[in-house]
């Protein structure tokens, strides 16, 4: 029986090499919440240096994690965070700006 000498990948959420990956996680973690808060604010106008921000903050963490990254978990959850971060980031770029008003 081939299926039992596999091991039980399923069991962890983010590790599928039966590894536990802190620093990864913790990437994933921040790059998602960074891509959601940057998508979600760049649908107001006036909110652009925040989503303009978290946009390129999200966009250089979620490069890193996917350069250290080890599983697939955690590149498919880091494409969805860098995938969110970069069209708050462009869309608050479109709006107004890193510097937007600051500067004037």
């Amino acid at each position: 029986m081939a299926q039992a000498m596999r091991p039980n990948t399923a069991g962890g959420l983010f590790a599928t090499d039966g590894k536990s990956h802190p620093l990864q996680d913790a990437l994933l973690a921040v790059t998602l919440v960074l891509g959601i808060t940057s998508f979600i604010t760049a649908m107001f106008h006036h909110l652009h240096l925040l989503s303009s921000w978290t946009g390129l903050v999200g966009i250089l963490t979620g490069a890193y994690g996917q350069w250290i990254s080890v599983t697939t978990r955690e590149r498919f959850g880091l494409v969805l965070g860098l995938g969110a971060a970069a069209v708050g980031f462009f869309l608050g770029m479109a709006h107004g700006g890193l510097f937007g008003g600051l500067l004037d």
